[in-house]
C-alpha cells in the first residue's frame, strides 16, 4: 500500500468505495456511497456525481465530502499534518472518533 493513499483520518483510501467507483467508472458504486455517506454525516448534499477520488491525500479528484465537509482533512492540513498519527491530541479529538469505530484507521494512525 502506498503511503500517500492512507486519509489524513487513517483510513486506507486504496480500499474506499469512492475511489474504487472512480477508477472503475463505476455509477452504482456512486449512488450507494452517496446514499450511505448521507446518512453516515447526516446531510442530503453528497450526491453520486460528488463521488469522484483518487485519494485524499494525492493530486487529482476529490469528492465533495473530502474536499468540503471532512473535518479531519480540515484540521490535518490546517496543522500541516500528513495524518492525525502526527498529532498529540488523537486520542481524544471529537473530529476523529467517528472514524476510530474503522480497526484499519485505528492501526493506520497508532491508536
Amino acid at each position: 500500500m502506498k503511503k500517500d493513499l492512507i486519509g489524513y483520518c487513517g483510513l486506507d483510501c486504496e480500499q474506499c468505495d469512492a475511489r474504487i467507483a472512480t477508477i472503475n467508472d463505476d455509477n452504482a458504486l456512486r449512488e450507494k456511497t452517496a446514499k450511505l455517506w448521507c446518512e453516515w454525516n447526516n446531510t442530503d448534499e453528497i450526491k453520486p456525481e460528488h463521488i469522484n477520488c483518487l485519494g485524499c491525500r494525492v493530486e487529482g479528484a476529490k469528492t465533495y465530502f473530502c474536499s468540503c465537509l471532512c473535518e479531519v482533512r480540515k484540521c490535518c492540513s490546517a496543522k500541516g499534518y500528513e495524518t492525525c498519527a502526527y498529532c498529540d491530541a488523537k486520542s481524544d479529538c471529537p473530529k476523529l472518533a467517528p472514524f476510530l469505530t474503522n480497526e484499519v484507521a485505528k492501526t493506520n494512525i497508532g491508536i
